[in-house]
This record gives structure tokens, C-alpha cells and sequence, in this order.
């Protein structure tokens, strides 16, 4: 059972508890970061609490405590969960417990969530043989109304593609913007390869700047390939040699195919093993 931090108190989940006057429950008030560990220690912690700040400016939202304090919090609920060996954590900040109104004034303390769990590791097949994607008919959010660039609690949007993704098979769903341009999929990063080179959409797509999406870039350098921001069509799609996403708890996974329809031979491709294999290595050293 998962070990749940908050607002100072660690417990079980069963005893874990948040008022439903909290503006988190309420509206979707909040924003988080997932991270994992790699040997104990939680895997590119500056950069996710670095967007987390970044997260909840854009909300008004105080993150409480500096990076240290809350790493030694991590550190605590890590240490409560009995026989961890990796944790996969979730620190969520909502805007705390306030009266039925939008005014910032009603919620001057926000609230801190920490959940620490054991890791749950991929299933081995979806590195070896690849997953497919459906390209769901649920648009990414606008970034005028809402931003997602903002790693927000609310994820109705990532919910229901997801959703749609499911009923058709298939293990992540791809999104497209209001220009049918190819944004991300709901809970990962999208890259391309064709010729050799990969590619990626832009923040301008209107994405989540993903941590590992931009350790990908570090790893491309160190193994050798290429790897940029370019605005990819759905035509993009359907002429590329390979396909992969990035994620947290994903590391680099090869996709087999889209709507059915397979990359090359349908397994994964040499330059997607190459920078899984580079990203592993770089990950236990980071």
C-alpha cells in the first residue's frame, strides 16, 4: 500500500486524508510532478521541481518550503514505505482549503501531498516489442485556455483521450492541436525518425515541456544522433522509419505503430534501442 504524505503527516493511503473544502478537490486547483528513482535516488529532481515552481506561478500558486526541505520530506515518506527499493513519488501543491469561491483570498495555505509507492516497472515486452498509440479525436487543450505547460491536477483532457485510447487497444493515445498538428500523447512525449534524425514538436504545439523529453536531447548528443524540435503533420506519422515516446515511468519506449498502422517492420527500430540503451546509462550516473 502506498505511503501518503500530508501537510506533515505520513500514513498509509486508507488513513490519508484531504478536506473537500480543499480548492484541489473542488476545482482542480493544483499542480504536481511525478518522479522516479534510479539506485534509491529520485531521478532529475531540480528540474522537476524547477517546473513545478514554474507550474504554480502560472497558477498564483506558492509552492511551500525550498527544494531541500521538500527532498527531505521525499526522503521521509520514502523511508515509512517497507521494503522499497525504487519509488515511483507524486508531490502534488493545490491551493488548500478555502470557502465555495475562486478568490485567492479564501485559500491563503496551500496544501502538500506527497505519495511515495514501489516503482511499478513497464512490462519488459513494451521495450522489446513496442506499444501502439491511437491518435484520439480529443484536441490537446489551447494554451489561451488552458496552458499545458501548466502540469495541472485537472487532466480531464489527458483522461479522456486516454479513454479513447483504451476502448481502441491501444496503450497511449496521440493528440493533435487546433491546427491539426501532432502535440503529445496523454501522459508522455512523442518523438519521430526518418532518415536517422529525430524529431519532435515544439512548446509552440502546445505541449508539456517534458523532463525527460529534454534529457533526450542530452542523450541524442551523447549517442551520436541527432535530435530536434520540428513541427510534425500526421503525414509525418505515417512516413517515419520509427516512432518512441518519453516519460517519467516510461524512459524511452519504442511504438510500434499508430492506428494499426506499423512502424518499418513493426518492431523497435536501431536508433530508438540505441538511445534507450544511452538513456539507462546516463540515468544511474545522473
Amino acid at each position: 500500500m502506498p505511503t501518503v504524505y500530508v501537510n506533515g503527516r505520513i500514513t498509509d493511503a486508507a488513513d490519508a486524508v484531504i478536506p473537500v473544502f480543499d480548492h484541489g478537490f473542488l476545482y482542480g486547483e493544483g499542480v504536481y510532478e511525478t518522479l522516479r528513482t534510479y539506485d534509491g535516488k529520485p531521478f532529475l529532481y531540480d528540474a522537476h521541481m524547477a517546473r513545478l515552481r514554474r507550474s504554480a506561478g502560472m497558477i498564483a500558486l506558492d509552492v511551500p518550503g525550498t527544494d531541500d526541505e521538500m527532498l527531505a520530506k521525499v526522503r521521509e515518506t520514502m523511508a515509512a514505505e517497507k521494503g522499497l527499493e525504487e519509488a515511483y513519488i507524486r508531490i502534488l501543491v493545490t491551493r488548500g482549503i478555502g470557502e465555495l469561491t475562486y478568490s485567492l483570498a479564501a485559500t491563503p495555505t496551500p496544501s502538500l501531498v506527497i505519495i511515495v509507492k514501489p516503482f511499478p516497472e513497464p512490462p519488459a515486452s513494451h521495450f522489446t516489442e513496442g506499444i501502439s498509440l491511437a491518435l484520439v479525436s480529443i484536441r490537446r487543450n489551447h494554451p489561451s485556455a488552458l496552458n499545458p505547460r501548466i502540469k495541472s491536477n485537472n487532466l480531464l483532457n489527458n483522461a479522456l483521450a486516454m479513454q479513447e485510447a483504451m476502448r481502441q487497444g491501444a496503450e497511449e493515445a496521440l493528440m493533435l492541436n487546433q491546427q491539426n498538428e501532432v502535440a503529445e500523447c496523454s501522459q508522455s512525449n512523442f518523438f519521430i525518425v526518418k532518415d536517422g534524425i529525430v524529431a519532435t514538436p515544439p512548446i509552440a504545439a502546445g505541449l508539456l515541456p517534458g523532463i525527460t523529453r529534454e534529457f533526450v536531447f542530452e542523450v541524442g548528443r551523447d549517442a551520436g544522433v541527432t535530435v530536434e524540435e520540428r513541427t510534425l503533420q500526421t503525414s509525418d506519422l505515417w512516413n517515419a522509419d520509427e516512432a518512441f515516446i518519453t516519460g517519467t515511468t516510461r524512459e524511452i519506449t519504442p511504438v510500434s505503430k499508430v492506428d494499426g498502422r506499423p512502424f518499418g517492420d513493426g518492431k523497435p527500430g536501431p536508433v530508438t534501442r540505441t538511445l534507450l540503451e544511452v538513456f539507462r546509462t546516463k540515468a544511474r550516473q545522473a
